[in-house]
């Protein structure tokens, strides 16, 4: 039975419960001063009040419900008898709809059918009871068994109905919600399949371009000088890693589940990204300590924050000095990018999506980043990661 199961009913159905609450109490309370003998007023009162809270109680506590009403059937049972012999006993009309009333409400709140059997069961029992030898049989009325079992079959096939009804409408919520969630998958496979089309229809294209004209650069044109060829070279060279990586991104955007599909660069291509910055003309200090065991996640990370550092530095502030720091500081992985001001600033035309990528890489995997000119007229890139052990098999 669910928590929101065990609640008393809301809207226009919590004044209707109260109302049946306060009406039971009162027939009750009629019921036992007119039809039984029953000598004791505050008696009448409180089995009346015990039998309309075993009605309250059907909401919160079913079980506690239905050993309240069948108790106090037999202690109005006890107390006395009917004043004749064509009123019912021991089931009095109150007992009976009170309690096919709680085993109703406790079938609708979540009883098991099995469960709904064993109370009426148990009902039928006590009726049984009464007409064992010893009772004063002048106060028995044997319809009113049979008028119970009745009712109270009825009530609990109404109440197991009202459980199946629910479970089925919270089984078609869940569904709906299931439904809900594979629309939300399949829009956004879609949306990664749009995004994978167009970097395959622009920037790969246009990579592609640059990879043909740097290789054919040195034969298209006359009298082209060593150093300048291997420049072209080295163009081509950078253009085509380009397209490695921007087909392993489009692979990975293109496939439904997670996949590694090549290895990741890490900590040990840290040196090869500042050997290719230094190619392209950049002055490139390095120092970096002997680092093992670090998560592939966190290598990847510190490798796309200096990526994308040294790429910010070359483009705008050319010829500067450039220093790239990689530290382990107790639990966190420190990296350090700053290059001095530049003898020939470039004005900034991005738009800050580079910062904002870093930013949101460096935080899926809890760190930090600041970034923000120097006292000197630098600028510097700081980000701490918290070092995760690599998990080995």
């Amino acid at each position: 039975m669910t928590t929101e199961q065990r609640a008393w009913p809301t809207g226009r159905w919590a004044w209707v419960a109260a109302l049946g609450v306060v009406v039971l109490f009162a027939l009750t309370v009629a019921d036992l001063e007119q039809h039984y003998y029953v000598e004791s007023q505050p008696l009448i009162i409180g089995l009346g009040l015990a039998r309309a809270v075993s009605l309250a109680l059907a909401w919160f506590r079913p079980r506690m419900a239905l050993i309240t009403s069948l108790a106090v059937t037999a202690l109005s049972a006890a107390a006395g008898g009917a004043v004749s012999s064509s009123e019912p006993w021991p089931w009095a009309v109150t007992a009976v709809f009170g309690y096919s009333a709680v085993l109703t409400i406790a079938g609708a709140r979540g009883l098991s059918r099995e469960h709904l059997v064993r109370w009426w069961i148990a009902a039928q029992l006590l009726s049984l009871i009464a007409y064992v030898p010893g009772f004063d049989f002048s106060y028995t009325n044997w319809a009113s068994g049979v008028v119970m079992a009745v009712v109270s079959a009825a009530a609990a096939v109404v109440g197991d109905l009202l459980r199946s009804r629910a479970e089925a409408r919270q089984r078609l919520a869940e569904q709906e919600v299931i439904s809900e969630t594979e629309r939300g998958e399949r829009a956004r496979l879609q949306e990664r399949a749009r995004i994978a089309r167009e970097l395959h229809d622009v920037v790969a294209h246009h990579l592609s371009v640059v990879v043909v004209r740097a290789d054919s650069a040195p034969h298209r044109l006359a009298d082209v000088p060593e150093e300048v060829q291997k420049e072209f070279a080295e163009i081509g060279e950078a253009a085509r890693a380009s397209l490695t990586e921007m087909r392993r991104v489009l692979r990975l955007l293109r496939s439904e589940e997670r996949q590694d599909l090549e290895p990741q660069p890490g900590l040990d291509q840290l040196r090869d990204l500042v050997e290719t910055a230094k190619q392209a003309g950049a002055v490139v200090e390095f120092v970096a300590e002997p680092l093992d065991g670090i998560d592939p996640a966190v290598q990847l990370t510190v490798y796309r924050v200096v990526q994308e550092a040294l790429s910010n530095a070359v483009r705008h502030a050319p010829r500067s000095a450039i220093l790239v720091e990689v530290r382990r500081a107790d639990a966190h992985l420190q990296v350090k990018v700053r290059n001095s001001p530049s003898a020939t600033p470039v004005a900034t035309t991005g738009g800050g999506h580079g910062l904002m990528g870093m930013r949101e890489r460096v935080e899926l995997v809890d760190g930090a980043v600041s970034a923000g000119p120097t006292p000197d007229g630098g600028y510097l890139v700081y980000v701490a990661v918290p070092v995760l052990e690599e998990v080995t098999e």
